[in-house]
């Protein structure tokens, strides 16, 4: 699996060697941590995050077939302005108005 996430990865960013994947197992749970260069956070992320669940859906599918369960994290450095929802889904929203 982690060589499949390796070579789906490599496609998509642009800075390939800066790529690392890391795997933990957990409870049953084969855990795959990546992390990418900073200017290829957006790419891999997408619009709306569709590029990171489609990785997710993929890697799911092919654990399925090695009957196996599997969770894609990406690991984001703190950018300013930029933040991920939590594990939950839950994010805090703060807004301010000008009157």
């Amino acid at each position: 699996m982690k060589d499949f996430l390796l070579k789906l990865l490599t496609l998509i960013v642009s800075h390939p060697e800066s790529l690392e994947i890391s795997e933990q197992k957990e409870n049953g749970l084969q855990i795959y941590l990546f992390s990418v260069h900073p200017e290829d956070i957006g790419r891999v992320i997408g619009k709306q995050g569709r590029v990171i669940n489609a990785i997710r859906t993929l890697a799911r599918l092919k654990a399925g077939i090695l009957n196996e369960r599997v969770l894609v994290k990406i690991n984001t450095p703190d950018q300013k302005g930029y933040s991920l929802p939590t594990a939950t889904g839950s994010e805090e929203v703060s807004s301010t108005a000008t009157e």
